[in-house]
């Protein structure tokens, strides 16, 4: 039951920040007002395009380890994962985001994802 878990919740965020990196590329004002820091229209195209590989990519690569590789390599990827909504906590207050979009989001992304390293590292 608990491999069952920690498996399913460790796809289901990969799924997720897949999507998200998949959003940043094809809506990406949308995405980024979604992320608590609104995009400028004239100017930002770029690091939305980033930001958009860069979660596609982690998204895919969380997915190889844990079909390819299991749960144990899937679990320090996690662990190190969770740096990333920190960072983007980080980013929103210090850019003029909401505290609700940083903490309730961002800081609970990362705390998931925390939670989903413990299970693997426990399956």
């Amino acid at each position: 039951m608990l491999s069952l878990l920690a498996y399913g919740l460790a796809a289901v965020l990969d799924l997720f920040i897949a999507f998200i990196g998949a959003r940043f590329l094809l809506a990406p004002s949308t995405a980024a007002a979604g992320y608590g820091v609104p995009a400028e229209p004239a100017g930002d195209s770029a690091y939305l395009a980033v930001k958009g590989l860069r979660d596609l990519t982690l998204g895919i690569l969380g997915l190889a380890l844990l079909v390819f590789v299991g749960a144990r390599a899937e679990a320090w990827f996690m662990l190190v994962a969770a740096l990333i909504p920190l960072g983007d906590m980080l980013i929103v207050l210090r850019h003029g985001g909401t505290k609700a979009v940083a903490f309730g989001i961002h800081l609970t992304t990362a705390i998931v994802v925390l939670i989903s390293a413990a299970l693997l590292f426990a399956a």
